[in-house]
């Protein structure tokens, strides 16, 4: 065992102060008295079972104050130590955020499904790093790489269209991604780049962005996401929201040549389904096998000595009011 807070142990010279103090009570005889006109019932032989139990409420508070010192320096144990093998990489999420995403081909759109799936996706690598990058028009990161699932769960379930300029900078977003792995020290680094349409925006061009990727040793999957031929969109008009057929337009030579010129693969998602089939095709193919020596194993020991304080302060109360009783 041992001590997250040892200094706070110094509070143990409390107790030893409060008891050096009683003991030279009763040593200097200041004894409570009181005046009564016989003494005889008081002249007993030897020392009284009520005179050693009165000194127990002391004691009783004296473990107490000890029990929760010893609490708040938060004690702790240790197991040996475990070795382990663990599957890990890095992983950014490019998603496509523009408003053609509102396309209704997937249910209940483009964008929400896309959401749900990566989500999924997140849930099935537990030992991975992951971020989350979105583009329209512009880019920008939306979870940098973390190991904190919640956070990340949470921050894909806010992604949404018209948060930037409408657009698809394809280049930019891959762009964001791979800056995001520049520095990482993983065996494997992946992007995982999802758009439903063709680059017309930003400053960089998606060739330039996969050379880069490339130079890093970054792969990158991409997934074209959208039905075969028209989709329905959903367009404001003076009656309220109507569904409209728009043609569905997929650049999808550039995104196979990004996959292809950094070692990744091409996929085209037509409906939900097939989208899940392809996060679950990428969640086999990436698995990096990650030897871990060593970790502790830490127990908390607090609430042991919080609640052997807590029954010692009830024990004194109960000695105080049999003590009290006693004839």
């Amino acid at each position: 065992m041992f001590f997250e807070y040892p200094g706070l142990l110094w509070l143990l010279a409390i107790p030893v102060l409060l008891t050096a103090h009683y003991v030279y009570l009763e040593l200097s005889g200041r004894k409570p008295h009181m005046r009564v006109s016989v003494s005889t019932p008081w002249k007993l032989e030897g020392t009284s079972a009520l005179a050693v139990l009165r000194h127990c409420p002391f004691v009783l508070r004296i473990l107490a104050i000890t029990a929760i010192i010893f609490a708040i320096a938060r004690p702790r144990s240790s197991t040996e130590v475990e070795r382990i093998d663990t599957e890990g990489i890095d992983i950014m999420l490019a998603m496509d955020v523009s408003t053609s995403m509102l396309a209704r081909d997937l249910s209940p759109d483009r964008i929400s499904a896309a959401k749900d799936i990566a989500i999924e996706f997140i849930s099935q690598r537990p030992s991975d790093r992951m971020g989350i990058a979105v583009f329209a028009g512009e880019s920008y990161t939306q979870c940098p790489l973390t190991t904190d699932r919640a956070t990340l769960i949470n921050l894909m379930k806010e992604v949404q269209t018209d948060l930037i300029e409408d657009g698809t900078a394809i280049g930019n977003g891959l762009a964001t991604a791979v800056a995001r792995m520049a520095d990482s020290d993983a065996r494997s680094r992946v992007v995982i780049l999802l758009t439903d349409g063709v680059n017309n925006s930003g400053s960089i061009a998606p060739q330039t962005a996969a050379e880069i990727a490339r130079t890093y040793g970054i792969r990158v999957y991409t997934i074209g996401v959208g039905a075969n031929g028209m989709a329905p969109y959903p367009v404001m008009t003076p009656w309220g929201v109507e569904m409209q057929q728009v043609k569905v337009e997929i650049d999808e030579d550039l995104l196979k040549g990004i996959a292809e010129s950094t070692g990744g693969r091409y996929f085209r998602a037509t409906d939900n389904t097939k989208l899940s089939e392809i996060y679950g095709e990428i969640n086999k193919m990436e698995k990096a096998r990650t030897t871990i020596d060593s970790f502790p194993i830490y127990k908390e020991l607090f609430g042991k000595f919080a609640l052997a304080s807590l029954v010692c302060l009830l024990l004194e109360l109960l000695s105080r009011l049999l003590i009290r009783r006693l004839p």
